[in-house]
C-alpha cells in the first residue's frame, strides 16, 4: 500500500504529472536565468560608468595608475557590444518564459564562452597599458570571479564548471603568450604562478556549480512537494484538511481500489432550496460559504475529509484515505460540534440555517475513479446509501443528528444520550433498520 503511494506521489516520467514538475522546474531555471542576467547586466553598466566618471573627474589618477595608456574609448568599445549581446539574451530569455520554452543547451554554453571573454579582453587592454607583470596584478583578473559567482544561478554544475574552465584558460595562455611590444624588457612570466592563478579559477568555477546544483535541487524539493500536496488534494477530494495532506505525504495511502472501514456523513441544510427564492444569487452563494467554513473547520479539527460538495451539502469522510479505527467516534464528535458550530453561526444572522447529519459505519469500495484525463477518490456502496438515506429521515423525525446501529455499537458507553427511534422502513431496503438519534 505504502509502495503504491510513494509510486504516485512519483510517477512514471510519461505522466502528465511529471512532464508538469520538469516545465515548472524549467521554468524556474529560467527565472533564475533572467535574475542572473540583469545582474550582470547592472554589475557591468555600473562598474564602467564608474570608471568613466573617475576618468573624468581625475584623469591624472588614470594616466598614473595606467602609465598614460588608459583609453576611456577602448573600454566603452569592449564594453557596449557586451551589453548590447546580454541585452538581446535577456529579451530572448524572457520571451521564452512566456512561451514555457527551455533554452538549448548550445546556445547557453556559447553565452557563457561570450561572457567570460569579457574580463579576457579587460586585462588585454590592462596588459597594453600598464604592461604584462602589473596587468595581471591589477583588477582584470578578480572580475572572472564576478562572472563564476554568478553562474551559479544557472543551476547548472557543468555550466558553472565550463565558465571557470574558461577563465582559467583565457587567462593562463593570455599571461604566458601575450608581451607587448613596449615592456619586452619585463621578465617573462613565472609559469608555475600563473599555472596556480589558473587553478583556482577552475576550483572557484567547480564550487560554483556545486552551489548551483544544491540550490536546484532545493528548487526540486519545493516543486516536488507543491505538486505532490497538489496531486493529493485532487485525488482526494474538494477539501482535504493540512494535517491529512502531512499524514498521507508522510505515511502514504493506497489510491487503489479497495474494501474500506469508513465512517460516511452526510449533511444537508434544510429547506435551503425553498430560502433560495427570497435571496440574490450572491447572498445565497455568501451564505452557504460562510455555513461551509464553519462545518469544514470542525471537519478538518477532526480527521475528516469533504470528499464531494453536495449544492447545499456534503460527503465526508471519517477512515479514508487515511484509516483510523476511531472513525467512528471522531465522525459523532465532529457532528455534535457542528451542530454547535451552527447554532453560535445562526446568532444575530439574518438567514439562519438549520443542518441535517446522518453517520453510518461499514464497508465501502474506496479508490480512484474517473476518465483518463481526471480522476477522483470516492467511495461506493451500501454504507454510501444508507448514509444518505439515514440524513434524509432527519425530515421525518424533526431531528438534526440521526447515526446507525454499528455507529452506535462503536460508540458505546460514549453514547449513552442516544434515543433509539425503532426499526424504521428505509427506502431501498427489505427489513426496517434501528434508527438512533443524538439531536
Amino acid at each position: 500500500m505504502i509502495q503504491f503511494f510513494r509510486t504516485f506521489l512519483k510517477p512514471a516520467d510519461d505522466e502528465p504529472s511529471v512532464r508538469e514538475f520538469r516545465n515548472a522546474l524549467s521554468h524556474q531555471m529560467l527565472l533564475t536565468e533572467q535574475l542572473r542576467l540583469k545582474a550582470l547586466i547592472i554589475t557591468v553598466a555600473v562598474l564602467v560608468s564608474v570608471a568613466s566618471i573617475a576618468q573624468l573627474v581625475a584623469p591624472s589618477a588614470f594616466v598614473k595608475m595606467s602609465r598614460g595608456g588608459f583609453n576611456l574609448t577602448a573600454t566603452w568599445v569592449i564594453t557596449a557590444p557586451f551589453l548590447l549581446f546580454e541585452l538581446g539574451v535577456l529579451y530572448l530569455v524572457g520571451r521564452r518564459i512566456k512561451q514555457r520554452k527551455d533554452i538549448p543547451v548550445l546556445r547557453r554554453y556559447f553565452s557563457a564562452l561570450i561572457e567570460t571573454s569579457l574580463p579576457t579582453a579587460a586585462l588585454y587592454l590592462h596588459m597594453t597599458w600598464m604592461g604584462p607583470e602589473t596587468g595581471l596584478a591589477f583588477a582584470a583578473p578578480f572580475t572572472y570571479f564576478l562572472f563564476i559567482i554568478l553562474s551559479t544561478l544557472r543551476l547548472d554544475f557543468w555550466l558553472s564548471a565550463f565558465t571557470g574552465l574558461v577563465s582559467a584558460v583565457q587567462m593562463f595562455v593570455l599571461a604566458m603568450l601575450y608581451h607587448p611590444a613596449a615592456y619586452a624588457a619585463e621578465p617573462p612570466p613565472d609559469i608555475a604562478f600563473q599555472l596556480v592563478r589558473a587553478t583556482i579559477l577552475l576550483v572557484a568555477g567547480v564550487l560554483a556549480g556545486g552551489v548551483g546544483v544544491q540550490l536546484k535541487r532545493q528548487f526540486e524539493a519545493s516543486i516536488a512537494a507543491t505538486s505532490s500536496r497538489d496531486r493529493v488534494t485532487n485525488l482526494f477530494g474538494q477539501h482535504v484538511s493540512p494535517q491529512v495532506v502531512e499524514q498521507l505525504l508522510s505515511s502514504g495511502a493506497s489510491p487503489t481500489t479497495e474494501m474500506r472501514q469508513v465512517a460516511v456523513m452526510f449533511v444537508d441544510f434544510r429547506n435551503f432550496t425553498a430560502a433560495t427564492r427570497t435571496h440574490t444569487p450572491a447572498e445565497v452563494v455568501q451564505r452557504l460559504d460562510e455555513a461551509f467554513a464553519v462545518l469544514v473547520d470542525v471537519l478538518d479539527r477532526h480527521s475528516g475529509i469533504v470528499n464531494k460538495f453536495l449544492g447545499d451539502g456534503f460527503l465526508a469522510l471519517f477512515g479514508a484515505p487515511i484509516e483510523d479505527p476511531n472513525a467512528a467516534q471522531c465522525a459523532v464528535e465532529a457532528a455534535r460540534q457542528m451542530l454547535a458550530a451552527m447554532e453560535e453561526n445562526n446568532r444575530g444572522n439574518g438567514w439562519p440555517l438549520r443542518i441535517g447529519i446522518g453517520i453510518h459505519l461499514g464497508a465501502v469500495i474506496a479508490g480512484n475513479v474517473g476518465s483518463p484525463r481526471r480522476k477522483e477518490y470516492t467511495v461506493i456502496g451500501d454504507t454510501v446509501n444508507f448514509a444518505a438515506r439515514l440524513e434524509a429521515l432527519n425530515k421525518q423525525f424533526g431531528s438534526q443528528l440521526l447515526i446507525s446501529a454499528p455507529i452506535r455499537d462503536a460508540l458505546g458507553n460514549a453514547c449513552d444520550d442516544a434515543e433509539l427511534l425503532g426499526d424504521v422502513p428505509i427506502r431501498g431496503y427489505d427489513a426496517p433498520q434501528a434508527i438512533w438519534r443524538l439531536g
